[in-house]
């Protein structure tokens, strides 16, 4: 009996050692944050989303995280106070609660909700919080409880932006005897994507023709016209960079920019598809790049991720707004028409209407925004398309990307020089009034 009691007092003062020492905490750095986001951008090119959907995806969580991390927060403003339609989260703050491990629940948990691949989130999802349990269960789970409140808003707030409904919208009508208006292209001959994108609500835009650009060049086969000059000079060009080879710098420019995330490829009597990141993506990897440089804290690191993402979002509603109303024909289907029916572009011709071009709009909203983060002359290594086999390129500035993914599309043959100038313009626009209406700082 007494040799029992010994015992278990052993035991008792063991475990009453073990109880009053402290855990270790959860240490969360950027560091932290770009992995997300790199993860969700692995599942988007396995989903193979296309670029107006891919730009919603990469929003909304980084609205939550941003949510979450400065709700009462003494350096940034809730987005709830200036996004449209979406209402503030009403919680009690918690200076017990570490925000950081909350907002890294927002952003994953937000993010499962948007892919195909939940599974693929729900993995890294696990294994993190798995880690944080073990590590110190009490922080991750005060952290769990105080973003739930913020998760659900969110979560609300995408149930009201109509992609539901766009869903079950008609296909794009493409039935036309008009021989300026687009058609399907080589080799997929798929049908236009996203035609209803301009019913999206927007975060920031008064609405998608806020920023209505110019109209494209009146669509004329006469050869002193505006508009075949152009169409000339996309195919005088593109034979020209294929005359110089591999080497050519158009021909690495065009294809460090190309961005398609579904490149289908032929094979025999098999196609399949190439898969890579979308342009939003690319900026979204030059946003990681610039808080890296920077050294940016986690705060600013969010706040930059976020303000990028909306700014890429609302380019792809205004620029689809305008591609499904003009609604104009590609280079390569009237060249392989009217001029050479054996030509092919240097990129494969993406599967919706030329103008505006999408990688202008967005390259020119994104650099603004950047522009206004980081500084004007920021210059940068840009290591985006290393994974996907294309070397770095060097920028002295987000502007003078802009321009070069712009010219990109023509150098590439799928564009005309309107559509590049003009989708730059408006673009610019969008960057100038996200930078204008978002003040995230206080």
């Amino acid at each position: 009996m007494y040799l029992l009691k010994k015992t278990l007092t052993f035991f008792l003062f063991v475990l009453m050692l073990f109880s009053c020492q402290e855990k270790e905490n959860i240490t969360i750095t950027s560091q932290d944050y770009h992995n997300v986001v790199d993860h969700l951008t692995s599942v988007m090119i396995h989903d193979i989303f296309s670029p107006p959907v891919a730009s919603r995806i990469y929003a909304y969580p980084n609205i939550a995280s941003y949510e979450i991390l400065n709700s009462n927060a003494k350096d940034y403003k809730p987005l709830g106070e200036q996004l449209n339609k979406l209402l503030l989260t009403k919680t009690k703050d918690d200076k017990k609660v570490d925000k950081k491990i909350a907002a890294l629940i927002g952003y994953l948990e937000i993010a499962r909700e948007l892919v195909f691949s939940k599974e693929k989130v729900d993995v890294y999802r696990d294994s993190l919080y798995n880690s944080w349990q073990i590590l110190n269960n009490s922080q991750f789970s005060n952290a769990k409880n105080y973003a739930n409140p913020f998760i659900k808003n969110v979560l609300n707030y995408i149930k009201t932006d109509n992609y539901k409904e766009t869903r079950n919208m008609p296909d794009f009508n493409i039935s036309s005897k008009n021989p300026g208006r687009w058609e399907p292209t080589p080799p997929a001959y798929m049908k236009g994507i996203e035609p209803h994108w301009n019913k999206i609500r927007p975060f920031l835009l008064d609405s998608a023709s806020q920023f209505k650009p110019v109209p494209p060049p009146a669509f004329s086969m006469e050869k002193e016209s505006k508009f075949y000059k152009e169409l000339k000079y996309v195919y005088d060009l593109t034979n020209q960079i294929k005359q110089k080879g591999n080497n050519s710098e158009e021909l690495k420019i065009a294809q460090f920019w190309d961005c398609n995330p579904y490149v289908a490829v032929n094979k025999g009597h098999f196609m399949f598809a190439a898969k890579k990141i979308t342009p939003g993506a690319h900026w979204i990897g030059i946003c990681k790049i610039a808080t890296k440089k920077t050294n940016s804290n986690f705060s600013k690191t969010v706040f930059a991720y976020t303000k990028t993402s909306i700014a890429i979002a609302d380019a792809f509603i205004s620029c689809w707004d305008e591609k499904y109303r003009s609604n104009l024909v590609r280079p390569e289907t009237l060249i392989n028409k009217f001029i050479d029916d054996t030509w092919a572009p240097l990129l494969q011709t993406p599967p919706f209407p030329e103008y505006t071009s999408g990688h202008s709009v967005v390259s020119g909203a994104a650099a603004e925004v950047l522009t206004n983060i980081f500084g004007e002359n920021f210059s940068f290594e840009d290591t985006t398309e290393i994974p996907y086999g294309l070397p770095m390129r060097k920028f002295a500035s987000f502007r003078n990307a802009a321009k070069e993914a712009a010219i990109s599309r023509i150098y590439g043959g799928i564009h005309y020089e309107a559509a590049v100038n003009e989708g730059l313009t408006q673009g610019i626009q969008v960057g100038k009034f996200v930078n204008k209406e978002l003040t995230l700082l206080k």
